[in-house]
């Protein structure tokens, strides 16, 4: 085998490695926005507005939507926390399965209770798997 010969077979396993690693991070791309679509994205969750509600001071506004996932699951209220006077993306603060109501009520700017369950905003977070 001379030179020449080499080099050209170097050549063809270096495109070989990096198609390979391409298809390699196209797939985890695609597993990885598949696990953040099920877990951590709240939009499908996000059906119906139910009750909204602004804290005293107007910093905090919670909206509380109900999801219905089908037959084979119950209702769920979320309930999530919008920033009026900042820039910030808001937070989920509440997740209840097996309910469709919603009562917001405001003890002062930073304290909500959402059907019962009293939360320090920003910091706190209901979740219902948390507590089975």
């Amino acid at each position: 085998m001379n030179d020449a010969e080499k080099l050209e077979i170097k050549k063809v396993y270096k495109k070989t490695l990096l198609v390979l690693l391409i298809w390699i991070l196209f797939f985890a791309g695609i597993i990885g926005y598949g696990i953040y679509w099920l877990f951590f994205d709240w939009t499908r969750f996000k059906q119906e507005l139910i009750a909204e509600s602004t804290s005293p001071q107007g910093t905090y506004t919670v909206k509380a939507y109900v999801s219905d996932a089908g037959a084979t699951t119950s209702f769920s209220v979320l309930g999530e926390l919008i920033f009026n006077h900042e820039k910030r993306k808001s937070k989920k603060i509440y997740w209840q399965y097996r309910e469709n109501r919603a009562y917001i009520n405001w003890s002062d700017d930073d304290t909500v209770s959402i059907n019962g369950v009293t939360l320090n905003v920003p910091d706190e977070t209901y979740d219902f798997r948390d507590n089975e």
